[in-house]
C-alpha cells in the first residue's frame, strides 16, 4: 500500500500521527513504514527530512515504488500509533534551497537557451550543472533577475496538469516524464516539473547569491546559497572584511585598494630584500675563498636563499658547500659541491643521521631535517 504523502499537502505541516505499518532491522537501524508521512524523502537532489517519531530519531527517509521508508535509530511498535515531528529548520533550509535554484535556473534558461543538468542540494552549498559555457557577467545579470522575483514575491503554484494541458505547456524536466506530473511555477521566473517541496511564496526565498561559476564537461556549475545559509555566509564575509579594514586603518568598502597598495609594498620590498640578499651572499663566500668543504650554520631563510648561499660558497671555497638554516630543532639544507662529485651516499647518511628528508644529483642537494644546530655540527666533524 502507497504512503499518503502530507508534504505535498502541506510542506508547512511539521506535525502528525500515523500508524506503524511495519518495522524491520536493517544495516543502518530500523526501516519503519507508516500509512502516512509528512517526511519528504530524498529525490530530485533534495536530502530527505530529518526528526523524531515518537522517542526514536529518524535519519533518513527514502520512497520505493510509493512506499515511504523511515530509517530510525531504534525500533517502533507494528500496529501502534505514533507522532512524527520533522526538523524544520532544515526542512525550511531544503525549500529555500531548492525553491531558489528553481528561480535561478528558471532565468538563467530562458535568458541563455541553456538546460540544468544537474542539481545537489549540498549541507553547505547548492550546486547547479548547466550545460552550456556562461560568463560570470551572465551570471550575476541571472542573479539580480532571480533577486527581483524574490522582492515581487508572487505565490508558487503547484499543480498536477492533465495530460491534454501538459502537452501544451512549457516546462522544464531533466528527463522525459510519464504518468501524473507535477508541476512547480514561480510567475515570472520558473515553470518545471519536479517532486520535492517549495515555499508558499517567492519571498520566502529571502536571498539567492551566486558563489562561482567554474567549467564543468560541456558546460559550467554554478555554487549558490538561498535564504539563511546566504545571509549567515555574508555576514561572515562582511565581519571578516570589516575586521581586515580595520587592521589597514580603512573603510569596509576600500579593502581592496588598501589591500592591492600593501600587495605592491611587499613585491617591492621583496625584491630589495632579495637584492640585499645576494650581496651579502656574495660577501660572505669571499671570506671563504679557498677553504675547500665549509658549513655554515645560518638563521632561518627561504630554501632558495640556502641553495643560493651554498652555491656561492663552493664556488669561492673550491669543495663542498653544506649550508643550514632554522633554528631550534627544524633546519632546511643545502648542499653543493663545487666539482659536482656525487654527494647521494652523503645525503643519505645525513638524512638518516639527522631525521631528515631530501635529495638531489650532479652534486647539488636540498632538504630539510628535524636536528639543532649541535647535532648538525657533530655530524659534520664526523663524517668529515
Amino acid at each position: 500500500m502507497e504512503t499518503e504523502k502530507l508534504y505535498y499537502q502541506d510542506p508547512y505541516r511539521t506535525a502528525f500521527t500515523a500508524r506503524v505499518l511495519t518495522c524491520e532491522p536493517s544495516q543502518t537501524g530500523y526501516l519503519v513504514t507508516l500509512d502516512r508521512t509528512a517526511f519528504y524523502p530524498e529525490g530530485g537532489g533534495q536530502p530527505a527530512d530529518h526528526g523524531t517519531l515518537g522517542t526514536t530519531a529518524v535519519t533518513d527517509v527514502h520512497e520505493r515504488d510509493g512506499v515511504i521508508f523511515h530509517t530510525c535509530d531504534s525500533p517502533v511498535e507494528t500496529g501502534s500509533i505514533v507522532e512524527g515531528a520533522i526538523d524544520w529548520p532544515r526542512r525550511f533550509d531544503h525549500m529555500q534551497q531548492h525553491s531558489g535554484e528553481h528561480i535561478l535556473s528558471g532565468l538563467l534558461c530562458s535568458l541563455y537557451d541553456c538546460d540544468n543538468v544537474g542539481f545537489h542540494l549540498g549541507a553547505d552549498t547548492v550546486t547547479i550543472d548547466y550545460n552550456r559555457e556562461l560568463t560570470w557577467e551572465q551570471v550575476l545579470a541571472a542573479e539580480l533577475r532571480a533577486n527581483e522575483a524574490i522582492w515581487a514575491d508572487t505565490p508558487a503554484e503547484i499543480t498536477f496538469p492533465s495530460p491534454e494541458t501538459l502537452e501544451h505547456l512549457h516546462y522544464r524536466s531533466k528527463k522525459e516524464l510519464t504518468g501524473q506530473v507535477r508541476i512547480v511555477s514561480f510567475p515570472g521566473a520558473d515553470c518545471c516539473a519536479c517532486c520535492g517541496t517549495h515555499v508558499r511564496r517567492a519571498g520566502e526565498v529571502g536571498l539567492i547569491k551566486i558563489l562561482s561559476c567554474q567549467k564543468f564537461r560541456e558546460g559550467v556549475r554554478l555554487e549558490i546559497l538561498c535564504g539563511a545559509r546566504a545571509y549567515r555566509y555574508l555576514s561572515r564575509i562582511y565581519e571578516q572584511d570589516h575586521a581586515v579594514a580595520q587592521l589597514l586603518s580603512v573603510k569596509p568598502q576600500d579593502t581592496l585598494a588598501a589591500v592591492e597598495r600593501q600587495s605592491a609594498e611587499l613585491a617591492a620590498a621583496k625584491q630589495r630584500m632579495t637584492e640585499l640578499e645576494d650581496q651579502l651572499f656574495t660577501l660572505r663566500a669571499q671570506s671563504l675563498a679557498g677553504r675547500g668543504d665549509v658549513l655554515l650554520v645560518e638563521p632561518p631563510m627561504r630554501p632558495d636563499g640556502a641553495r643560493k648561499l651554498a652555491d656561492a660558497a663552493a664556488k669561492a671555497a673550491g669543495g663542498l658547500a653544506a649550508v643550514f638554516a632554522g633554528e631550534g630543532a627544524s633546519h632546511v639544507y643545502a648542499l653543493v659541491h663545487a666539482g659536482g662529485a656525487d654527494i647521494t651516499p652523503l645525503v643519505k647518511r645525513l638524512n638518516q643521521a639527522l631525521n631528515g628528508r631530501g635529495g638531489g644529483r650532479n652534486g647539488f642537494a636540498q632538504g630539510s631535517v628535524r636536528a639543532d644546530a649541535a647535532a648538525i655540527r657533530a655530524f659534520f666533524q664526523k663524517t668529515c
